[in-house]
């Protein structure tokens, strides 16, 4: 067997092993990529912790941190709750309208933070407690609240497209670009699956609030509201590029926190700074991990020895797309985004290329497969996140979300047959 194929064989075989025993992903990857170091006859230590420092030694990673801290300081500042209050002051009122509140605030917290956890926790903190009081069924609405909290991925500001971008070298301002329109069709299809649902359930409809409260509500929201126009602005009028976007929705949020809506004291901002520190830290040490693998898959042209597999799927770009998407899919079921980004998208976007597919539509559909994979069992990050708020098993979140999962596959699918969908809103708006 050639050096190439055993590399193969290391890689995938060391992943599923280390993983499969419980191992920290981070160091799964480092020692996956200095085995295949091995049997590649190019160990050498030094190269190694090379590729450790070169992994987070990256100026558009310098979002990340920054992304992070904005949506922690979006929940402790108050531009969370306030989001959901306008939401409610004017859906609130009708047949399920806490629901229609839950996916209005996903996706108007989804252009601020970019991030599925912190939006969803938010999210069921405050939303869960009011459906129960309300008497809404606990595991559908906590299947919406963690199936709106996945959008967050793919409207921009969006983490992992920046994570894609450092890792593939693709812009990051297309790929935040392409998240838009999915993003809001997203949303439209939790819209049309909740009226669905709610044909079967019987909810209590409350009164429609005055419209001088309304305005009041929708006036205190100003501020956030204000949030991504200036961010997804800055970026299209070329202002900022994305990375100093984040920096400058970190410093909005603070800003707004401690002097409009001054529910941050001074003291607060040092748990929030740790809180964001500890994410950080994870993130940033996958992407150190990770550069040890994909060093390696480059030596050992593992994108190559795949193409060559795939053989005649590659003159046929849409079946190459829908074979790639189905392998996400059970990828998703057991890595989390973040990782599948970081091992996998240096592999199969080369493939993709070669087959004449857009890089940023292939970017746009791996994110959006990883999102979803948020909400798949058995790792279902999203999942726990909501259980965990909501104290309920995840087993009544599994079935609660299983209706807007299938949504999410549709949607995906369609992307598939009509990737103009994504490709045409992104010509024009560059």
């Amino acid at each position: 067997m050639s050096p190439e194929g055993l590399a193969f064989i290391v890689f995938v075989g060391g992943m599923l092993l280390l993983m499969g025993i419980g191992m920290n992903m981070a160091l799964a990857l480092v020692l996956t990529g200095a085995g295949m170091a091995w049997v590649l006859d190019f160990w050498d230590t030094q190269l190694l912790a090379q590729n450790l420092v070169a992994g987070i030694d990256s100026f558009p990673l310098l979002a990340v941190p920054f992304f992070i801290l904005a949506g922690e300081l979006m929940n402790s500042g108050g531009i969370s709750r306030r989001i959901i209050a306008m939401a409610q002051a004017w859906v609130g009122h009708i047949h399920g309208g806490l629901g229609f509140v839950a996916i209005g605030a996903a996706v108007l917290m989804a252009s601020m933070s970019g991030s599925a956890l912190a939006d969803t926790a938010a999210l069921a903190t405050i939303l869960l407690p009011m459906m129960k009081q309300q008497g809404y069924p606990m595991n559908t609405s906590a299947g919406l609240i963690a199936s709106g909290g996945i959008i967050a991925p793919i409207i921009p500001p969006s983490m992992p497209f920046v994570i894609y971008g450092v890792t593939t070298n693709t812009s990051i301002s297309a790929l935040f670009l392409s998240g838009i329109v999915p993003g809001l069709l997203m949303g439209a299809g939790l819209i049309v699956t909740w009226k669905l649902i709610l044909r079967r359930i019987e909810l209590p409809a409350g009164e429609p609030l005055p419209l001088s409260e309304r305005l009041r509500i929708t006036a205190k929201a100003f501020w956030a509201l204000l949030m991504p126009l200036i961010i997804i602005g800055g970026m299209k009028t070329g202002i900022f590029t994305p990375t100093e976007a984040a920096v400058v929705a970190a410093f909005y949020a603070l800003f707004v926190a401690l002097a409009i809506h001054r529910e941050m004291k001074l003291a607060e901002i040092g748990p929030v700074l740790v809180r964001a520190a500890k994410t950080t830290s994870i993130v940033m040490f996958l992407c150190a991990g990770a550069q040890v693998a994909s060093y390696m898959i480059t030596l050992a042209d593992l994108p190559g020895v795949l193409t060559g597999w795939l053989g005649p799927l590659v003159e046929s770009p849409r079946l190459l797309m829908t074979v790639m998407m189905l392998a996400l899919v059970l990828i998703g079921t057991a890595l989390d985004l973040t990782p599948t980004i970081l091992i996998f998208a240096p592999v199969m976007l080369p493939i993709a290329v070669k087959a004449g597919i857009d890089p940023v539509y292939f970017g746009l559909m791996f994110v959006l497969n990883g999102a979803i994979g948020l909400i798949t069992p058995p790792v279902g990050t999203v999942l726990n996140v909501v259980a965990g708020v909501g104290r309920l098993s995840l087993h009544q979140v599994i079935k609660g979300v299983n209706p807007f999962l299938l949504t999410y596959v549709l949607i995906l699918a369609l992307f598939v047959v009509f990737p103009q969908i994504v490709t045409a809103p992104v010509a024009w708006m560059r």
